[in-house]
């Protein structure tokens, strides 16, 4: 008698798990709970045991095979697998019943979103859970359509939210069958925005699958001018029909200036990047008086920093105090250690390693600007939490470097180029920018001189760093040109008073003035 082996349930939160190892192979005897196979989640690695004495008759699902809860991963014959009492009648009984038995457990093989139409599985793609605190999200980016190819964990749509965007990856190999929703509409969590069908995506026999083809290739012969069929094979003019596309329209690489099956693609996937970007600038144009005005909605990132700026000016007695420092110990000293700090970090010696560690020694001694408002209390934090702004094609972010106190300047500086490559390339996490207690702003990068920088909050205050210019500047009594930058701190007033925040400052100053004492810790 055959005893099905399941994936037992996973624990709440984890949506599916992965074969690990398979302890045994077909044909091997096995004792009432043995561990068979080890299925790994995203938290734990669970043993399934054989659930009788038997022998192990079917392997279902191999290593590396993404299963859920309750899925048949194999089979047990109980006693010596089969009533013949022999081993190699066993073998040969489950390999003759294997072929009646195989659609069947593909069926339960298949992810509980899974659904059977023809021969063909098909996968519905879903909105992923969001962070806590996001409501809901849009879809921003299809980077295929329907009819596409698609690989195993290939990025198919862009989901923003208010704060980071989220890929949505496809389920197996196949056909991107449907799409549900459109770029631009507003989904949750768990929503089905699109159908993946497993395979080639055709639930006809061979046969009428090479008929199809035949046909196709037929009607694009049929459709083809003659310099099509100079510059391009049967199966690249097939592709070309099927995205209304001539030879003319796309470069060739091949032999001779010939058009290849990539050269079509690649042209493709071109053009749907040049929509995506198109499609998140949607805007109406409107002429008046022979003047053209373009009206352009704003991103979800955007229209959240508008309301939290805009908050952060009406909720908070906002103020900004000044200062300057001269920036040639740091200029000197990096000039003096930076290949060397390089060699041995792997990583350059940046401005910003000086200016976060200053910051934290300043917020050890002001323990003011380092606290929130809560209501009618004040927050202390006893942890240094920084976070940094970052310029990105989707908006002004803060991710957050944590704990900077246990940071060297070398562990600083690895760690923003993280958050600033992440942040270009949109792959920000809700962790990432998540928390915070005292944000650097530098928009000297971008050339300016001054500024009043706006709190981030519910933070008490944001330092500004600006652009380092050489400025004559009196050195006990005489004139030097010194490398200046102003420095502007912007805090709200209920809860750091004027000489808090003027020593707060004076602090960073002094620091960066001599460097010597952030690497002493004096």
């Amino acid at each position: 008698m055959a005893i099905e082996i399941k994936v037992p349930q996973l624990p709440e939160s984890v949506a599916d798990a992965t074969i690990a190892t398979w302890h045994v192979k077909p044909g091997d005897k096995v004792s009432r709970d043995q561990n068979l196979v080890d299925i790994e989640t995203d938290k734990v690695v669970l043993e399934v045991t054989a659930p009788a004495d038997g022998v192990l008759g079917e392997i279902i699902a191999d290593e590396g095979t993404t299963v859920n809860a309750e899925e048949v991963i194999g089979k047990l014959e109980e006693g010596d697998g089969g009533n013949s009492g022999s081993e190699d009648s066993s073998k040969e009984e489950k390999k003759e019943s294997k072929s009646d038995d195989e659609d069947k457990d593909s069926e339960k093989v298949a992810a509980k979103t899974s659904k059977k139409s023809g021969s063909d599985e098909k996968f519905e793609v879903k909105v992923p859970d969001l962070p806590e605190s996001v409501a809901d999200a849009t879809i921003a980016v299809w980077h295929v359509k329907a009819g596409d190819k698609v690989k195993r964990d290939q990025n198919l749509v862009d989901i923003e939210t208010d704060k980071v965007v989220l890929e949505v990856v496809a389920p197996a190999d196949g056909v991107l069958e449907e799409i549900k929703e459109e770029e631009g509409t507003t989904v949750g969590a768990g929503d089905i925005i699109g159908i993946v069908s497993k395979g080639d995506g055709d639930s006809g026999d061979s046969g009428s699958e090479k008929k199809s083809e035949d046909s196709s290739a037929s009607k694009s012969d049929a459709d083809d001018s003659d310099d099509d069929k100079e510059v391009a094979g049967p199966a690249v003019r097939r592709l070309l029909s099927e995205h209304d596309l001539k030879a003319a329209d796309v470069k060739g690489t091949g032999k001779g200036g010939r058009v290849t099956k990539e050269d079509v693609q690649n042209h493709v996937k071109a053009a749907k990047e040049s929509k995506g970007k198109a499609s998140q600038d949607t805007s109406t144009s409107v002429s008046k008086g022979g003047r053209d005005e373009k009206r352009v909605p704003m991103t979800r990132l955007r229209k959240t920093i508008a309301k939290r700026l805009l908050e952060a000016k009406n909720a908070t007695a906002m103020l900004t105090t000044f200062n300057e420092v001269n920036m040639k110990p740091i200029m000197d000293l990096r000039s003096k250690y930076k290949d060397v700090f390089e060699e041995r970090h792997g990583t350059r010696m940046g401005f910003m390693g000086f200016y976060v560690k200053a910051v934290t020694e300043a917020l050890k001694r002001f323990p003011e600007v380092n606290a929130s408002i809560d209501g009618d209390d004040i927050v202390y934090h006893n942890y240094f939490d920084i976070s940094i702004a970052v310029s990105t094609p989707r908006g002004l972010v803060t991710p957050v470097l944590r704990d900077t106190d246990k940071m060297g300047m070398a562990d600083v500086e690895k760690n923003i180029k993280e958050l600033a490559v992440k942040g270009r390339d949109g792959k920000l996490t809700m962790d990432d920018m998540q928390g915070g207690n005292f944000t650097i702003t530098n928009g000297g990068v971008f050339g300016s001189l001054l500024s009043t920088p706006i709190l981030n909050l519910p933070q008490s205050a944001i330092l500004g760093m600006h652009k380092i210019q050489d400025r004559a500047m009196v050195v006990d009594g005489k004139i030097e040109v010194l490398p200046m930058m102003y420095l502007a701190l912007s805090y709200d007033h209920r809860i750091i008073d004027g000489k808090e925040s003027v020593g707060f400052l004076v602090t960073i100053k002094e620091l960066l003035e001599d460097p010597q004492r952030l690497l002493l810790d004096v």
